[in-house]
């Protein structure tokens, strides 16, 4: 025998019995240590199972902790048996019951018979790491720790505070360096038996022993005092998730455990009928003897992590529903939103729709109902348009539409008419391109057969809007694409701005536009306004339109537009 395996068990015994006996079948004895919480019948129904196999040996029990000195004073009491009951020993494993071999034992032993003074632990310094979660790194090592990080989380952050604030600090023993590193190592007997023999160890102990999570750092900061050579790395494949837990492996895992070529994984769930059958067969032939490799799987973890913090690109998930302003992207596709164009062309939708392809709707934020193409009343996703659904929550609404037309572009009227709420999701969102006509919602009013007075007094409240509108628009928050003309500008050169809005929305290769939408007559639009501020309205947002009814007489004649190429 070369190899001997420590084995940590404090759940699932059933699993531990039979991955310790695929350990004893190649001829490796196993030392077991169960945790001291367990159940005394438990545990000696335990033993009772193993007590056949003459390799297995059980150790004196600790109590165990997370994080807590118990793990470490197990770990080298099972140690300390495993190198005096089986003098052969060479390599010591240390595992836990959640462990599972993934390659023949036989493999493992050649490939450790082949570097017979290299020890596999995980081990770097404070400043080289950085997967310490919980904001201690350094200070680990010299603050004191009488509390429980999980069981007491308050008292644990006031008394490091305390610490920091008084400027508490413990003595690190000379000649140590502390290192962190994984808990699953693989020692050469040398170095373990220097490292339990050591004539410091009680001194060594009791520092330690006030150490946070000590498991991670006693044998990865003694081990670099006696081993004549370390590979920092573990021969164990344990994958942690972004807030430091372990990654469960589960039966649909089995091609991407193969494919990581390691010795052994965890955690394995203990239900995971399918893993445990597939490893713990004769695997002689069945794969390839190769150098461990969990980057292979690295790629895949990294996407899951991402894919759990940050989700996907405009989807709301229930599971992760984000903070605000912590959202990956507030929609999830490209979108453009119209403000004035439809009150200015008579035609303006068909002709876009004709021009780019994308689905054009009406206004989606009419107080009345959501104005979806062609008057539907439902819509991908089983989107409605009745207002008071839309109005519960309108950032939904829009994030939903994106979502379940992703690979669409979408298009939509609004204006000051509308339901403001969502003026703010709009600005933030980095899909949104807006394209403003400020002062066109002037035109319907000017176009109705309404008194004077109501006109004057409703163009009033939709200045108010926009103007509140507007200010959001140009703030220094706004992610979204945001061009914006008056009315005087944009009847002056239509064809102009049209060109560059159908440029932005990028969905047909085309070149100069050769017709432009109907607009409408703005014959005597002019002195509307005048009367407007006759009357003691401002408005302002139109720009400079001349009272004089100088576009009107322009647009008359030219029902095409005119280009110079």
């Amino acid at each position: 025998m070369s190899l001997g395996v420590v084995m940590l068990v404090h759940t699932a015994f059933n699993r531990a019995e039979q991955v310790a006996r695929h350990w004893a079948a190649a001829g490796c004895p196993v030392v077991i240590h169960v945790d001291r919480k367990v159940p005394d019948p438990t545990c000696a129904a335990f033993r009772a199972a193993c007590k056949d196999e003459p390799l297995i040996r059980f150790s004196d029990r600790f109590t165990c902790h997370w994080g807590g000195w118990g793990i470490v004073r197990a770990t080298q009491s099972a140690s300390e048996m495993m190198l005096n009951a089986f003098p052969d020993v060479h390599h010591v494993f240390l595992s836990s019951g959640a462990c599972l071999p993934l390659r023949p034992v036989a493999e493992l032993i050649d490939y450790l018979a082949q570097r017979p003074r290299v020890d596999f632990i995980e081990s770097a310094t404070t400043a080289d790491v950085s997967w310490t979660i919980g904001g201690l790194d350094q200070e680990r090592f010299t603050l004191r720790f009488p509390f429980s990080w999980r069981k007491h989380r308050k008292l644990f952050d006031v008394h490091v505070k305390l610490q920091r604030a008084l400027g508490l600090r413990r003595r690190i023993p000379d000649g140590l360096v502390p290192h962190m590193g994984s808990q699953w190592w693989c020692l050469t007997r040398q170095t373990l038996s220097a490292i339990l023999q050591d004539p410091k160890r009680k001194t060594y102990d009791r520092y330690f022993s006030r150490v946070w999570i000590p498991d991670e750092s006693y044998f990865q900061t003694l081990a670099r005092m006696y081993s004549t050579h370390i590979e920092s790395r573990s021969l164990t494949l344990s994958k942690f998730d972004f807030q430091g837990r372990p990654h469960i492996f589960y039966d649909d895992h089995l091609q991407l455990l193969r494919r990581s070529d390691c010795f052994v994984a965890r955690k394995i769930w203990c239900e995971a009928d399918r893993l445990y059958q597939s490893f713990l067969t004769d695997q002689s032939g069945a794969l390839e003897r190769a150098e461990p490799n969990p980057g292979k799987i690295d790629r895949v973890f990294s996407k899951a992590v991402e894919r759990r913090t940050r989700g996907r690109d405009g989807l709301y998930m229930q599971s992760r529903f984000p903070r605000h302003g912590s959202e990956n992207g507030l929609t999830c596709f490209p979108y453009s939103v119209f403000q004035g164009f439809a009150e200015l062309f008579d035609d303006f939708a068909p002709w876009l729709t004709d021009c780019t392809g994308t689905r054009v709707h009406g206004h989606l934020f009419d107080p009345e109902r959501a104005e979806f193409v062609d008057g539907a009343s439902v819509i991908n996703g089983a989107l409605s348009d009745c207002a008071t659904l839309r109005d519960y929550n309108p950032t939904a609404f829009v994030s939903n539409l994106i979502w379940n037309t992703r690979g669409e572009r979408q298009c939509f009227q609004f204006s000051p008419r509308d339901t403001q709420k969502i003026n703010w999701f709009f600005a933030r969102d980095r899909n949104a391109q807006i394209s403003v006509i400020t002062g066109a919602w002037a035109i319907p009013l000017f176009r109705s057969n309404r008194n004077f007075a109501d006109i004057r007094a409703e163009a009033a409240r939709l200045q108010q809007i926009e103007t509140r509108q507007l200010e959001v628009l140009n703030s220094v928050w706004t992610k979204a694409r945001v061009r914006t003309w008056t009315l005087a500008d944009f009847v002056e050169s239509p064809m102009e701005a049209l060109q560059t809005v159908i440029d932005e929305i990028g969905t047909q290769p085309h070149g100069h536009l050769t017709k432009a939408p109907t607009m409408v007559d703005l014959s005597g639009f002019g002195q509307f306004l005048q009367n407007l501020k006759n009357q003691g309205m401002h408005p302002y947002l139109m720009g400079d339109f001349p009272a004089d009814d100088v576009f009107g007489t322009k647009l008359r004649p030219f029902p095409k537009p005119y280009l110079v190429q």
